[in-house]
């Protein structure tokens, strides 16, 4: 395969870890890049207005450093003054490409006319992105859904406009808006957005948990790459995987409970160093659950780390597991078999 490159920006591979709001911060980003084979890494979506009015939780969000490279920002609004003025910003805060959000069903977004809300305007639309392509040098990415559900598949029509307008790839969700994340991602969808184009790299996204679903996407779809979100979470090692069996034809041994349970450690670690203990303790809570699925310590300790208080409390509670782990010889954990929650009920609601 082609090298991915976003205009200018070559990546060093075509796997890429998607945004995922509340998990893809600065820490986890570092600790992922750690392990390999990431081509490049996207913040949490950021409202483009609060962003240009210096929101103390905006700004959080944006939180970088040189290690932290390639790194795309993913922004969102209807507003062309806004949208361009925050890509502006952002180039000169020295990140490696821009991304719209086209794709979040959130009422909290769409209400205002943003993320898969966009989807329902067509010329307002592709006139806004133009407006931000045309106001900046780094690369514009966009990030949408199939449309706003099965009697509206616009995402092959806004491909062919965005390229028009210079963007430098896509990346599409195999849903509509309508699904919220239910059902199956509809990969013949995701197809006739590549099929749509003729160069701009078209990258798919939905529902690639193990290397058969990533070697299936790109052969069926014919896609330029894939940006992998909860896969990363359940297998932090999947971008390396990915990238290894590209290159050599096997992606090598899973990781062990053991190397999950440092990574787990480090990721925590990383949070103290960035934001402080009392932030990791909070930040940590969200994320002990998918820890436990896949560590399997046990009620209590699960428990436990889901009130997590103290950088001393959780040191010990790692050692616990540590030495539960070592019970465990010759075990080990099959990545395809956990599933991360999503939220369900109508999107609406959301």
């Amino acid at each position: 395969m082609k090298p991915l490159r976003f205009g200018s920006l070559a990546l060093p591979s075509r796997y890429l870890l998607a945004p995922l709001a509340g998990y893809t911060n600065l820490s986890f980003r570092l600790a992922v890049r750690e392990l390999g084979g990431l081509g490049l890494a996207t913040t949490d979506l950021v409202n483009a207005r609060a962003m240009l009015q210096f929101s103390r939780k905006t700004m959080e969000l944006l939180q970088t450093c040189p290690e932290d490279r390639p790194v795309a920002v993913q922004i969102y609004g209807s507003e062309a003054e806004y949208m361009t003025e925050a890509a502006r910003w952002l180039e000169d805060y020295g990140v490696s490409s821009v991304d719209i959000n086209m794709g979040c069903p959130v009422h909290k977004v769409t209400k205002g006319g943003g993320g898969s809300a966009m989807l329902c305007d067509a010329g307002g639309t592709v006139k806004l992105v133009r407006a931000v392509v045309e106001a900046v040098r780094l690369p514009v990415t966009v990030k949408m859904r199939l449309g706003w559900d099965d009697d509206n598949l616009s995402a092959p029509f806004f491909a062919r406009e965005f390229e028009k307008a210079g963007v430098a790839a896509v990346t599409v969700h195999g849903r509509t808006r309508a699904q919220g994340f239910g059902g199956r991602v509809n990969l013949d969808g995701v197809r006739a957005v590549v099929e749509a184009v003729e160069r701009m790299p078209i990258l798919g996204n939905g529902d690639v948990r193990t290397i058969a679903d990533a070697e299936h996407m790109l052969s069926y779809t014919g896609c330029a790459g894939i940006a992998v979100g909860r896969g990363a979470l359940l297998n932090p090692w999947f971008f390396a995987q990915l990238a290894r069996r590209e290159e050599t034809g096997d992606p090598g041994p899973l990781a062990t409970y053991g190397q999950r349970l440092n990574f787990m450690n480090r990721h925590f670690h990383l949070l103290v160093g960035h934001r402080g203990e009392r932030f990791a303790c909070l930040s940590f809570r969200k994320v002990a659950n998918w820890y436990c699925r896949v560590l399997k310590p046990g009620r209590d300790i699960q428990q436990r780390l889901m009130i997590i208080e103290s950088a001393e409390v959780f040191g010990r509670i790692v050692e616990e597991i540590r030495a539960l782990l070592a019970t465990r010889v010759g075990q080990d954990w099959p990545d395809a078999d956990v599933n991360i929650r999503v939220p369900s009920g109508p999107v609406e609601h959301w």
